[in-house]
């Protein structure tokens, strides 16, 4: 027996083979009174037996440190000679008692060189060591090298697993991340790419696929094995008709639709309006035919395309026989439908893309019909906000409600996306805000210049303040005129040209604080007008608008300046303050109605209620048991009952 305890720690001895567990079973039940195998610990004095006895495999564990100070770990230097019961320790038996054995965990240590002798990178167990970290990365390194087009075809795949979990569990938030995905996969669309995803996603008989394929000008290309594969076999089918076995998987009209937008994605990228604007209308006729509840995000970005399509065709916008108002019917039948549906996503597209139809055609007051007899939907993205809140503010600013049309506007800049591809946007209305700024009278302030994305842009319209600041009618009308093609390319010439009275108005407000008292004459030569009429004309309705604080004295033909009282005596910074605390309340009230929550958590709160309500019930009632039962054994007076 000593001599096999020295077989384990040497390694050399051939008896520890597979079979060893066996044998040393067999040695051990072929006399009880056998002594034990001798280890690092019974080979001691016989004082250290009875600590060996009383311990667990806790105490022998892996964590026991040898002398050296590194834990023992088995198999990691290699040692291919040791049997294990486990994969972590040596199991022998001990006897503890007369006739009884237990068994304890004993952890036999490997030899020191065994190991270089180990195979580099593994060890026994099979497992990679960390010398294989490098490779590791290497292969991580060949994924982000990946090809942009195979990467493209892989993460339009993965979509379809979006859409249908989208569809399995009803939850749009997978759809809104297929929507996301587009903006990367759109510089890597072709026509090959999205033929070579139709041929594997669809059969050869489908007909949608066929469209698809018309539309690019793919008709002649073969369609692979990987659909039968992929997305067109379910299980082993029964029925007799199938040749090999399998039945197919309908295709979800879902997956149907989001290849039919990159389809349009790519259209439009190429150009190609006349044969996008032809898909986009076959493509909402078969949308009217389906009524799912998660093809409402895909919609409305079916019907945004399909009105940009219609935006291209010439005639162009403003012409009153623009190809746009020949889809206002179909518009109008879909925001109908919507709102009847329930489907939020695409009445708030819809509702947006029938305001810029108008707007582009200068039809006001039927947008502002629609306005009145449609409610936007509340719930909707906060994008379709933001176009929606801009389209209202441009059509209060042609109407001169300069300060709803103020309002609005800022709420669109303030929704605006901070992406860089919503820049043109941001831009937009900024510029449209600065116009409305002006025409209420104020000076917008220097920092909206200043920022990076808007300082290039934004320079004629910092020249047209800084003109109506001055209040001189010259510099004005030479700044309209040397921008006047990027004012009309903007939309907002019309509403400059509003301006002129404002300048004059600065120029009194200007004059009014620098001198107390001014004649006519030197009014009307300061603001080049034409009489001294004109002039006592425009200060009299700029002092009953309030615009300056003066007296007028007609028989003096001069006008007195009041005092400047003290701003802070007035209500205006009250004002100005309540309006950033009611900017601020409806900010977080919008943020804390964008909130998601996990579904029936409230349902999960009140069973976990009601299982303490019944543990409480249980222990107050054996504590109440408990109690009885002392006062049975005390007196025993319930005995008779």
């Amino acid at each position: 027996m000593p001599g096999e305890g020295r077989s384990l720690r040497s390694g050399k001895d051939t008896s520890s083979s597979t079979n060893g567990e066996k044998a040393r079973s067999n040695s051990q039940s072929s006399s009880s009174k056998d002594k034990p195998v001798p280890t690092r610990a019974a080979s001691s004095k016989t004082k250290a037996a009875a600590p060996a006895r009383k311990g667990s495999k806790k105490e022998s564990s892996n964590d026991k440190p040898q002398p050296n100070g590194q834990p023992i770990e088995n198999g990691v230097n290699g040692a291919d000679d040791v049997d294990m019961i486990d994969e972590e320790a040596e199991t022998v038996k001990v006897p503890t008692g007369k006739n009884g054995e237990e068994e304890m965990t004993v952890v036999v240590p490997p030899p020191k060189g065994s190991k270089l002798s180990g195979e580099p990178g593994k060890d026994p167990e099979g497992d990679t060591a960390m010398g294989n970290v490098d490779k590791a990365e290497d292969g991580a390194q060949d994924v982000e090298q990946m090809d942009p087009k195979v990467k493209a075809v892989t993460d339009i795949k993965g979509n379809f697993q979006l859409l249908e979990k989208a569809v399995a569990q009803f939850d749009a938030r997978f759809t809104l991340r297929v929507l996301r995905s587009i903006s990367s996969i759109r510089k890597h669309l072709s026509p090959d790419l999205l033929a070579q995803v139709i041929t594997e996603t669809y059969g050869p008989t489908n007909a949608i696929a066929k469209t698809l394929l018309s539309t690019l000008g793919k008709e002649d290309v073969r369609f692979s094995d990987a659909s039968a594969s992929e997305m067109d076999v379910d299980q082993p089918s029964k029925d007799k008709n199938s040749k090999h076995g399998t039945s197919t998987k309908e295709i979800l009209p879902e997956v149907d639709t989001y290849l039919s937008i990159l389809v349009q994605i790519y259209l439009h990228d190429s150009r190609a309006v006349q044969a996008g604007a032809k898909f986009s209308s076959d493509l909402i006729g078969h949308l009217r035919t389906l009524n799912r509840r998660t093809l409402d995000a895909l919609s409305a970005k079916v019907y945004f395309y399909y009105s940009l399509f219609y935006e291209q065709l010439a005639p162009v916008p403003p012409s009153p026989t623009a190809s746009v108002v020949s889809i206002r019917p179909h518009l109008l039948a879909a925001l109908r439908t919507a709102v009847l549906r329930k489907d939020q996503d695409t009445q708030a597209t819809v509702t947006t893309l029938l305001l810029r139809n108008y707007l582009s055609t200068s039809h006001i007051t039927q947008a502002d019909l629609l306005i009145s007899h449609s409610q936007f939907p509340p719930a909707a993205s906060n994008n379709q906000i933001a176009r929606y809140l801009y389209y209202l503010g441009r059509i209060r600013a042609i109407q001169l409600s300069y300060t709803e049309a103020h309002e609005h506007l800022t709420g669109a800049t303030r929704k605006s996306p901070a992406t860089p591809s919503a820049g043109g946007f941001y831009q937009a209305a900024s510029k449209l805000l600065v116009v409305v700024e002006l025409l209420m009278g104020d000076i917008p302030d220097r920092a909206i210049f200043r920022q990076p994305n808007l300082e290039t842009a934004m320079e004629p319209y910092l020249n047209l303040v800084q003109a109506v600041r001055v209040g001189k009618m010259e510099g004005f009308l030479s700044v309209v005129q040397a921008n006047n093609a990027l004012f009309r390319k903007d939309g907002t010439y019309t509403l400059i040209l509003r301006l002129r009275q404002n300048v004059i108005k600065t120029g009194i407000r200007m004059m009014s604080l620098s001198y107390a008292k001014i004649s006519l004459r030197d009014i009307c030569m300061k603001l080049d007008l034409g009489s001294e009429e004109s002039a006592e004309y425009i200060v009299a309705k700029a002092i009953r608008d309030g615009v300056i604080e003066a007296t007028l004295d007609h028989e003096g033909a001069f006008m007195k300046s009041k005092e400047a009282g003290d701003v802070y005596a007035t209500g205006e910074p009250g004002e100005a303050f309540h309006e950033r605390i009611r900017a601020c309340l409806g900010l977080h009230d919008e943020s804390v109605k964008a909130m998601r929550f996990p579904m029936n958590q409230h349902r999960l709160e009140l069973k976990n209620a009601q299982e303490a309500r019944e543990r409480e019930r249980e222990l107050a009632k054996e504590i109440v048991e408990g109690e009885m039962d002392d006062e049975d054994g005390a007196g025993g007076d319930f005995e008779g009952m």
